[in-house]
């Protein structure tokens, strides 16, 4: 299967099982779960989705067993794009092409929608129980906690908030990268292997898969934010120079941020040999990240 197929059959398996697990729209109070519907159904890739259903599949040959976490996965993930784009953070007016949430439903509504995301995704990992094991269970909710708290995304957030107008460093670009975008990529990949029963070998080289691609992921990320085309990645491009933000391109340049990213994938790709054919979509996953224009 080539990877746009596969994205696009993740995407629709990923969407209509949230579909299924979030509170209908029409639930009182009303509000709130039109907002969080309205940005988890705003068109995303569902890359960390993919991400673990992906691992979980090279593993033990099924993505089933991680559907659910993937969706978790997903709710925090737009937790996170909710309150990035809030005037207290990154003050984005248009998020994948459409308003962000804060400017259809209001500060105090997007807070709280960012705020039911994140606290549902744990009800979902909860709700996994009668068919995982309990500890796998406990270590996936441990994999959760952390990669979304101050040890992972929100450290890195607080840092590259803090580093603004100021000059950045490879060490402080690093930090950022491994907690803001790595720790959830991270987690995902972790999170599929662990629920497709992955020794402690499998383990590790998928660790160091994710690791790589965290990296690859965040420097194209900052690329697009430079050269990317406002139409494709769905809002303005130059927010990040704007903001005075620690970027690779900032740091290194294009065409040195670009070999890095090469550099990185190659590296995710070769952690992925141990597992031969059966790890195919997510060495297609590494690869489609230097092509991306999202």
């Amino acid at each position: 299967m080539d990877i746009k197929t596969y994205m696009k059959e993740a995407r629709n398996i990923t969407d209509a099982r949230l579909k299924e697990l979030l509170p209908a729209e029409t639930a009182y109070p009303e509000v709130i779960h039109q907002a969080m519907a309205y940005s988890v159904f705003a068109g995303g890739k569902r890359f960390r989705p993919m991400l673990c259903l992906a691992a979980c599949e090279t593993v033990c040959g099924d993505w089933k067993p991680s559907l659910d976490a993937a969706c978790a996965m997903e709710c925090i993930h737009t937790y996170s794009l909710i309150h990035d784009d809030l005037p207290g953070m990154d003050d984005d007016d248009y998020r994948r092409g459409k308003l962000t949430n804060h400017k259809v439903f209001g500060e105090g509504m997007a807070i709280l929608a960012g705020d039911a995301l994140l606290t549902y995704a744990f009800e979902i990992l909860a709700g996994m129980g009668s068919e995982t094991n309990s500890r796998q269970m406990l270590q996936i909710i441990r994999e959760v906690s952390k990669a979304s708290g101050t040890a992972g995304m929100i450290g890195g957030q607080v840092v590259d908030i803090i580093s603004e107008q100021t000059k950045p460093t490879a060490e402080l670009l690093q930090y950022i990268h491994n907690n803001k975008t790595g720790a959830l990529i991270v987690a995902s990949v972790r999170m599929g292997a662990i629920l497709g029963g992955a020794d402690e070998t499998q383990l590790a080289a998928l660790t160091e898969y994710a690791h790589q691609l965290g990296l690859a992921f965040q420097i194209t990320d900052d690329i697009l934010d430079v050269v990317g085309d406002e139409s494709k990645i769905g809002k303005p491009v130059g927010s990040d120079e704007k903001n005075e933000k620690a970027t690779f391109p900032a740091l290194f340049g294009l065409e040195q941020s670009r070999l890095m990213a090469d550099e990185a994938v190659q590296a995710a790709v070769t952690a992925l040999e141990p597992f031969g054919e059966k790890a195919d979509m997510l060495v297609q996953l590494a690869q489609y990240l230097l092509s991306r224009e999202s």
